[in-house]
């Protein structure tokens, strides 16, 4: 299981990293909810995620070029496990490259069909960054 659960989480990185946008998102149950600490409220969908990611390329031209995965973690609960990681994410903006240092939690659930869907995250900056 911790195969699948890793499995499931590298598919999320590599599509978010690669700007598969598409698959990004189909990585999240539709009721996903998201915790950033650079937006003020709990996103409380996909859609809603989506909508303020559209928002970000809109007013700042937002994009991702590379994201790492390091310090892997899952840890399982039944049908439930939750992955955590480190993780630096080099983004592009109106302002200029800027590489990002932070946590990330993804809590995943197995469906019936026995595909991992992420059905929260949470991501919070690293010590000292």
């Amino acid at each position: 299981m911790t195969d699948e659960v890793l499995q499931a989480a590298d598919d999320l990185v590599a599509a978010f990293g690669d700007g598969r946008l598409d698959d990004y998102f189909a990585a999240f149950a539709p009721d996903a909810t998201f915790v950033f600490h650079t937006t003020p409220e709990r996103i409380s969908s996909t859609a809603e995620y989506r909508a303020l990611w559209q928002s970000w390329v809109a007013e700042d031209e937002f994009r991702v070029l590379d994201c790492v995965s390091t310090n892997r973690l899952v840890q399982h609960f039944g049908d439930t496990a939750v992955f955590s990681h480190d993780v630096k994410t080099t983004v592009s903006t109106t302002s200029g490259q800027e590489t990002l240092a932070e946590r990330e939690t993804i809590v995943f659930h197995r469906e019936g069909s026995g595909r991992w869907l992420a059905v929260h995250e949470h991501l919070s900056p690293a010590s000292g960054t």
